[in-house]
């Protein structure tokens, strides 16, 4: 391999670790924009609302907080957050600063529709037959009207989104969450979700590519930088509202996580 590749797989490394980063002080993925502010402003609780991440005020979920690795966790938590703090906070907010708002929704929106078989694969296995044909319909409205998906063409045409994970199909057939989880660059996870977070990775088309470690490196910079510029205010609002951020992102996390299964079962009974 020549000189030119080794530095190429090098920055690929270097770019797959800076954005896989999880945000444990609000959680990119789920946990900590699950946690209520208790003051929240407009922009914080549109923010929320939005990405489908806030609870719902009617959430009655009882959940066990299964933790017996919190020494682990809690070390990995904080060494997460320096990582956040010190790395992906200071690009995200230059990335805010030099791309405008619309165009960093519109990578969002192309991130998300490459995960299409993910949530393909998942509604077919949960026997959701109406979302796995509202993934595909949007696939092909997005992929082309869209411009590869840079556009929601097909919600124009009243074709929503639907949401589905491995972890989630774990759950659907009676598979326990186990222990929480909290490794390094990555969102929190039981040990459930951790299988299915394997899973949905090896399910995204773009990690076969040429250069696979490239490509996963250039797509996890890309949705983490860009998720984390687009709601700067509401992490921020998150963790100073926040006394015990890692219980509070914990519990966030196994509540939301506890409820997208429960309205599962509840959907295809």
């Amino acid at each position: 391999m020549s000189g030119s590749r080794w530095w190429v797989l090098a920055l690929g490394i270097a770019m797959a670790i800076a954005g896989c980063v999880s945000v444990p002080t609000a959680q990119t993925d789920a946990a900590a924009s699950a946690i209520p502010d208790p003051s929240p402003s407009p922009t914080s609780e549109v923010a929320e609302r939005a990405t489908g991440l806030a609870p719902s005020p009617l959430e009655d979920t009882v959940v066990e907080d299964y933790d017996p690795w919190a020494p682990f966790n809690t070390a990995i938590f904080s060494f997460n957050r320096k990582v956040d703090r010190y790395v992906l906070k200071p690009v995200a907010k230059a990335w805010d600063k030099i791309v405008p708002d619309p165009v960093e929704r519109s990578l969002k929106r192309a991130f998300d529709n490459l995960s299409m078989p993910r949530r393909l694969v998942n509604n077919l296995f949960q026997l959701k037959l109406k979302g796995a044909g509202q993934e595909l319909a949007r696939f092909g409205l997005n992929s082309t009207l869209g411009v590869a998906g840079l556009f929601d063409v097909a919600k124009v045409f009243g074709v929503e989104a639907s949401e589905a994970d491995t972890g989630q199909t774990l759950g659907r057939y009676g598979v326990r969450p186990g222990p929480y989880l909290v490794l390094p660059f990555l969102p929190p996870l039981t040990a459930r979700d951790g299988i299915g977070f394997v899973v949905d990775t090896a399910l995204n088309p773009f990690n076969y590519v040429i250069f696979p470690v490239a490509a996963l490196a250039g797509t996890a910079v890309g949705k983490r930088v860009d998720e984390r510029a687009l709601n700067l205010d509401l992490y921020e609002n998150v963790e100073e509202s926040t006394v015990d951020l890692y219980s509070a992102v914990r519990n966030g996390y196994l509540q939301q996580r506890q409820k997208m299964i429960d309205d599962l079962r509840l959907e295809i009974r």
